[in-house]
């Protein structure tokens, strides 16, 4: 079962740019991730974009979505970045695709020591190859449903959007 990994950039893919003293993008870190940790999952990697989520506008959304719908693969991780994954998981849970489709991303850079970035990639592809058809978020050891889900950006976590 070959595992679709769909990029759109977020903190996960963030470096820091030494000439501009700011995080930007160049490229995605996520090929040398998985050497570096050695996943035995069967993948196939996919570029959708690199970008901030805050700059992610409906159609950047539209892509991923459509991503999604032609993926051959029932089981997906989107990395993204988390200021607006939330919006993303959503307009792909109203979508009612028959697929396990599970978003990731890091509040700090890979790059940057003390990333979340390697920890919630493992925990994305142990999830989404568990979980029954549906959208999650999968961030910090916790699985939220998309019509479920809020980031605290005070705390800087993810929590239950309301309590069941």
């Amino acid at each position: 079962m070959t595992i679709r990994v769909i990029i759109t950039g977020g903190t996960f893919d963030k470096k820091y740019d030494e000439i501009k003293g700011e995080l930007t993008f160049s490229e995605s870190h996520l090929p040398r991730i998985l050497e570096q940790v050695r996943c035995r999952a069967p993948y196939e990697l996919e570029i959708n974009q690199l970008k901030d989520s805050l700059d992610m506008k409906e159609a950047c959304r539209r892509s991923i979505l459509e991503s999604c719908s032609r993926s051959r693969e029932t089981r997906i991780i989107i990395t993204h970045g988390t200021d607006t994954m939330q919006q993303t998981a959503e307009l792909i849970g109203k979508a009612g695709l028959d697929k396990t489709i599970v978003l990731t991303g890091a509040m700090i850079p890979y790059s940057v020591s003390g990333s979340d970035a390697l920890f919630n990639l493992g925990f994305a592809f142990s999830a989404v190859q568990s979980l029954p058809a549906g959208v999650y978020i999968a961030m910090n050891g916790l699985i939220f449903t998309w019509d479920n889900v809020r980031k605290d950006k005070e705390r800087g976590i993810f929590t239950a959007a309301h309590h069941t």
